[in-house]
């Protein structure tokens, strides 16, 4: 789904699942052994329940990420924020550039969203460069298979470690649901925790990363901001509509025929792919939809998702992202990018990003 109106039309239709035993050819075992995107779809969590199931999950999820919470955490993610910008000029290389990907946009959203869950730091780098081999679609065979069953080894262990002493922090409130029906089973903790740690930082890694990307080349709009013309959260969101953190996402599944208008009918039973990052482009629907404008008003993309299954990390995503690109660039209002040639996309059709953004502080 690439269209702004169809994409928004799936995301909410109640003949639409997310329980991937409405999928002909994973319900058939027509899928290759070792199918490289199997554990987004096939772990019972948030993202493959549908209804009282996905509910049930939600609920327990979301309560260390309500609003309140979530601003309660604004100092601490902002002195996060400086001290990381007080490390950014060691880590330089001798050309004097900085890849503010690595450095920067990534080091904030790993120790917010591990801190929520109670992993610790030590362990926090192992499980992005997994989720990493996860989200890509142009890893080795069945290297995708051996990070998910590694990541699952990690989880299983912290989920031990926090029964053993629980902590203020989701991963022991998961496991102390004290209701019978709220209560999890090991599959579905694993599968929770998997996908909050995989969308709870690389999407504000990506969304960090692109919205400093289009500052640095867009100049007049960056002048704006930094003027005081535009707020930031403008800023935040047209990077949203314009990149989405989140490239191509699997799965949905048709539970009946569904007719889309002119002449386009998707059968029962068959999957759908969720094109966040088109949708947002998709001329149809956004007036100049490759310019980056900031004034664009309503901006009501669907880059943080719409329905049932809308992204319950949207409040802190935007709060780090925005936070941490204000901070960035009230310490470096001369930031450019480095000479030479410029950022490559990363190697996958789920996050929408590139693999690095070296810059200059000066």
């Amino acid at each position: 789904m690439t269209g702004h109106q169809a994409l928004q039309q799936i995301l909410s239709d109640p003949r639409v699942a997310k329980n991937p035993q409405h999928w002909t050819l994973f319900r058939e075992g027509l899928l290759p052994e070792g199918w490289p995107l199997m554990a987004f779809i096939a772990l019972p969590g948030l993202i493959t329940s549908d209804g009282a199931d996905h509910r049930r999950l939600r609920s327990l999820a979301t309560q260390a990420l309500t609003p309140r919470r979530v601003n309660a955490l604004a100092p601490a993610i902002r002195q996060r924020v400086l001290d990381l910008l007080d490390a950014l000029p060691g880590h330089a290389d001798p050309d004097g550039s900085v890849d503010l990907r690595r450095h920067f946009a990534y080091p904030l959203p790993m120790d917010v969203i591990g801190t929520l869950l109670g992993v610790r730091p030590e362990q926090q780098h192992r499980m992005h460069e997994l989720s990493d081999i996860m989200v890509s679609s142009s890893a080795a065979p069945g290297e995708n298979v051996t990070a998910t069953r590694d990541m699952v080894g990690l989880l299983a262990a912290l989920a031990a470690e926090k029964r053993a002493e629980p902590g203020d922090d989701l991963t022991s409130a998961l496991i102390a649901a004290r209701e019978e029906q709220d209560r999890l089973s090991e599959e579905e903790l694993i599968g929770v925790l998997m996908q909050t740690l995989v969308a709870g930082h690389e999407t504000t890694l990506n969304l960090i990363t692109n919205t400093v990307l289009n500052l640095l080349t867009h100049p007049e709009q960056l002048r704006r901001v930094l003027d005081g013309e535009l707020a930031w959260s403008a800023v935040i969101e047209e990077t949203l509509r314009r990149d989405s953190p989140a490239g191509h996402f699997p799965m949905r599944y048709a539970l009946e025929d569904i007719d889309l208008g002119e002449g386009v009918v998707i059968p029962a039973g068959d999957g759908i792919l969720s094109s966040y990052a088109a949708a947002g482009r998709d001329p149809k629907h956004w007036a100049d939809a490759d310019l980056f404008d900031p004034d664009r008003s309503p901006n009501r993309h669907l880059s943080l998702g719409h329905g049932p299954h809308f992204c319950i990390g949207a409040v802190l995503a935007r709060l780090e992202a925005e936070t941490a690109v204000r901070e960035l660039f009230d310490r470096h209002p001369g930031l450019r990018l480095a000479p030479g040639e410029g950022p490559k996309p990363l190697a996958t059709f789920v996050s929408n990003s590139v693999s690095s953004l070296r810059v200059e502080l000066s």
